[in-house]
């Protein structure tokens, strides 16, 4: 089956938030929110005047889809440059293995490169998903040593 890399559209707002599911009980969650609180953030996320974020899918063309990767770009990056930063890259587990991600990834990097002034990518891999840290290294890519990341959560 043919498989499409692009950006996300709006009528992909159901298969997205299917695959939203499938990411949060990969990571271990019990409680989902609810399917039409998913519509809303994932339209106020992606599609609002001023996304918060921006979406590569893999569309296999039977109106699922294989996988995505959600970016945004950070500045500063090296001076006065930006970097695009990947914030979630997921491959759906019936494609996993038949280079769906890393078609993502090449696709990404073709974003960044096409971008002027974005001088690199970056991404985090939890140090606990040996798939995830073996498929990253086996595309070439390396761990940046010397970086701690810190999170706080700012819901009231």
């Amino acid at each position: 089956m043919p498989m499409t890399i692009r950006p996300a559209r709006r009528d992909d707002i159901p298969p997205l938030a299917a695959l939203i599911e499938e990411i949060e009980r990969f990571y271990g969650a019990t409680e989902i929110q609810p399917l039409t609180e998913r519509h809303t953030q994932i339209e106020d996320s992606l599609f609002a005047p001023i996304p918060l974020a921006q979406a590569l899918v893999a569309d296999p063309g039977d109106g699922t889809l294989a996988g995505m990767a959600a970016y945004s770009f950070l500045w500063p990056a090296r001076g006065t440059t930006h970097a695009l930063f990947l914030k979630e890259l997921y491959v759906s587990e019936p494609w996993r293995g038949g280079g769906v991600g890393a078609h993502l990834m090449a696709e990404l990097r073709a974003v960044a490169s096409a971008r002027p002034g974005c001088s690199r990518m970056e991404w985090m891999g939890d140090t606990d998903n040996a798939q995830a840290l073996g498929f990253y290294g086996a595309l070439g890519f390396e761990v940046v040593e010397g970086k701690v990341v810190y999170r706080v959560g700012v819901e009231g």
